[in-house]
Order: C-alpha cells, then sequence, then structure tokens
C-alpha cells in the first residue's frame, strides 16, 4: 500500500465517519404525528393549513410483536 492509497483510506473513512454522524438524534415521528406537527407550524407562520389529520387506528397484536419490544 502506497502513501497515496493510504492517504485516500483515511480520507474516505474520515469522509464516512462525518456523514455517519449527521442526523436527528431523536424518536422517529408517527406520520400522524408529523402532520400534527406541520398543521402547528402553518398555523404559527399564518399560511394555508394542511388537511386534518385522521387518528389512527390501533394496531393490534401479532404473536411475532415480542421479538422487537
Amino acid at each position: 500500500m502506497t502513501a497515496r492509497t493510504a492517504a485516500l483510506a483515511i480520507a474516505m473513512a474520515a469522509a464516512l465517519a462525518t456523514v455517519a454522524g449527521c442526523g436527528r438524534k431523536a424518536p422517529l415521528d408517527t406520520p400522524y404525528q408529523a402532520a400534527v406537527d406541520a398543521r402547528k407550524e402553518a398555523e404559527r407562520n399564518k399560511e394555508p393549513l394542511p388537511p386534518e389529520p385522521e387518528k389512527p387506528v390501533a394496531d393490534k397484536r401479532f404473536i411475532l410483536d415480542g421479538l422487537i419490544d
């Protein structure tokens, strides 16, 4: 491995580590919650309101849900 290849590998690793660190560190928003937040934001900014979101139907439990809980 030449010095140029090593430097390129180190630069790529640094770039990947930088990109991997980007993002939001919070739980994911459900589509319903995102729609509610968008509506509140539109009200605050005096913009046309998006349609009122419908409340989601409660999920039924599935036999394999215990694996991911």
